[in-house]
């Protein structure tokens, strides 16, 4: 390891812009649903529903309140019956959409290594 790369190592521990990032993001929702808003522009919650398969109603919503906190997303409602809440990436949020998809195409690619290699893995127990 470089020792620059070791340096920001040691102070993304200390200061832990990476793992606080990581932690919020890290989980297969938000990714998703950043994902899917960058694919689609603006959408409403029961899009965003119908296109996340596997997140509950309960889920969904925590993950754009997360979102939306952390500046990535906006929420849009309007004033009327059935009410309606539109979302969509904020400029910061859009920024992260290519850092994404660098991750998700490192992972597809990778991902019949990264199996043989789970396969391959032997646990010695004493």
């Amino acid at each position: 390891m470089k020792k620059e790369n070791l340096r920001k190592c040691k102070e993304g521990r200390q200061n832990a812009p990476i793992t606080d990032v990581l932690s919020r993001l890290g989980d297969k929702w938000s990714m998703c649903t950043v994902l899917m808003l960058a694919d689609h522009g603006t959408l409403r919650f029961n899009e965003l529903h119908q296109m996340i398969e596997g997140i509950s109603q309960k889920m969904l919503t925590v993950t754009l309140k997360t979102l939306e906190s952390d500046g990535l997303l906006t929420r849009k409602m309007y004033a009327q019956i059935p009410p309606k809440v539109e979302y969509k990436l904020t400029p910061l949020g859009e920024t992260l959409v290519p850092h994404l998809m660098s991750l998700y195409d490192w992972a597809n690619t990778n991902m019949p290594d990264i199996k043989a290699s789970r396969n391959n893995f032997v646990i010695i127990k004493n």
